[in-house]
C-alpha cells in the first residue's frame, strides 16, 4: 500500500483511540446521574454499545495487514466483515431488548421520579444534571463521525462507515434523553419512555442496516461501496479498461468484498482467431490491479462465451493508486 493509504490508516486509528476515550468519559458521566428514567438507561447502554465498532475496526485493522499464506490464500481482509458482523448483531440485539423494557414501562404506565441531589452545599433537581450532561455530550460525536466518514470512504471501511454512522446520529439520542427527562419534570409521565424508543429504534435501525451489509458481504454478494447504496465502480471500470484491447470480443466480471481489498474474476471473450499469449495476459492481469489500491487480486479467465452471472456493466475509469473518496 501507498504511503497515502498507510497515513489515511493511521488517522482512521487515532480517530477510534479518541472515540473510545471520550466514549469512557461519556459513559462514566451519564452512569453518574442516571436516575430513574428509562430514556438515559437506553442511552447509557447505547453509549456501551458504542465501544465494539471501534474495538472491532482496531482488531481488523491490525489482522487484515497479514500477508496471504497458504493456509489462507486470500489474505485476511474477512477479518474487517467479521467486525461488521459482530457490530450488527450486538446492536441489533441490545435494540430489541430495549424496545421490549421500554414498551413494557409504557404498557404498565410506570411513573418514573427523579429526585434532588446536593451539589455544593445547594439541593438540585437530578433532572437539570441529566439534561445537562445528556448535552454537553451531544455534539463531539457528531464531528468526529463526519471525519470518520471520509477516512472510510478512503479506505473501504465498513466497519468504520458503521461506526461513523452511529457517531453522526448520537445527537439524537442525546436530545432525546434530555426531552425524556423533561417530560418527567413538567409531569408528562409517558414522554420518557416514548424517547427510550425512540433511541431503542435508532439502535434497531443501525443495527439491523449493517446486519444486513456485513451478512450479504459474506455471502459473496456482487461488491458494493463502503456504504452498502451501489454497486462498486471497479466492476464496471474493470470491464472497459480490459474491454479497450482490440483482441478483446466480450468481457464480464465478478468483484467481491474482501474487506479493505477486492477480488476481482475477470471473463474474457477473444475475438476469433486470436491467439493469445501468456505475456499478454500477464501484462493485463498487472495492469488491472495498478487501476486501483484495492484490487491486489484480479484473475484474467478466458472464455467462449460470458457465464450468466457475470457483470457486464461499463464505466469511465476514474479510480487511481491513491484512496479516493466516492461521491
Amino acid at each position: 500500500m501507498s504511503d497515502a493509504h498507510d497515513e489515511v490508516r493511521r488517522k482512521a486509528i487515532r480517530l477510534e483511540w479518541i472515540t473510545i476515550g471520550f466514549l469512557a468519559v461519556t459513559v462514566t458521566l451519564v452512569y453518574l446521574v442516571l436516575g430513574n428514567s428509562q430514556a438515559m438507561k437506553a442511552a447509557w447502554l447505547e453509549d456501551m454499545l458504542s465501544f465494539i465498532p471501534p474495538f472491532a475496526f482496531l482488531l481488523a485493522a491490525r489482522i487484515s495487514r497479514r500477508a496471504a499464506t497458504v493456509e489462507h490464500p486470500y489474505g485476511y481482509h474477512r477479518a474487517v466483515g467479521i467486525g461488521h458482523l459482530v457490530s450488527g448483531i450486538a446492536l441489533t440485539s441490545m435494540a430489541v431488548f430495549l424496545i421490549v423494557d421500554s414498551s413494557s414501562g409504557l404498557l404498565a404506565q410506570e411513573h418514573p421520579t427523579i429526585g434532588s441531589v446536593e451539589l455544593f452545599g445547594q439541593q438540585i433537581w437530578l433532572g437539570w444534571l441529566m439534561i445537562g450532561v445528556m448535552l454537553f455530550i451531544a455534539w463531539p460525536p457528531v464531528i468526529i463521525g463526519h471525519h470518520k466518514m471520509k477516512l472510510a470512504a478512503k479506505l473501504h471501511d465498513k466497519v468504520l462507515y458503521a461506526d461513523a454512522d452511529m457517531n453522526k446520529a448520537d445527537w439524537q439520542t442525546a436530545v432525546g434523553s434530555a426531552v425524556g427527562v423533561a417530560g418527567i419534570g413538567i409531569g408528562i409521565w409517558w414522554l420518557d419512555s416514548v424517547a427510550a424508543l425512540f433511541i431503542s429504534a435508532s439502535i434497531l435501525y443501525d443495527g439491523v442496516r449493517n446486519l444486513r451489509i456485513a451478512v450479504l458481504d459474506l455471502m459473496d454478494e456482487q461488491a458494493r461501496t463502503y456504504d452498502g447504496e451501489r454497486p462498486h465502480p471497479l466492476a464496471g471500470q474493470l470491464n472497459t479498461f480490459v474491454e479497450a484491447r482490440d483482441w478483446v470480443a466480450d468481457v464480464g466480471c465478478r468483484v467481491r468484498d474482501q474487506g479493505h481489498e477486492l477480488q476481482a474474476e475477470v471473463f474474457i471473450v477473444p475475438r476469433d482467431g486470436v491467439a493469445l499469449e501468456l505475456a499478454e495476459l500477464q501484462r493485463l492481469t498487472e495492469d488491472c490491479r495498478g487501476l486501483d489500491w484495492k484490487l491486489r487480486d484480479v484473475v484474467l479467465v478466458p472464455v467462449a462465451e460470458l457465464p450468466p452471472f457475470a457483470y457486464r456493466e461499463l464505466k469511465p475509469i476514474e479510480s487511481s493508486q491513491e484512496p479516493q473518496e466516492h461521491a
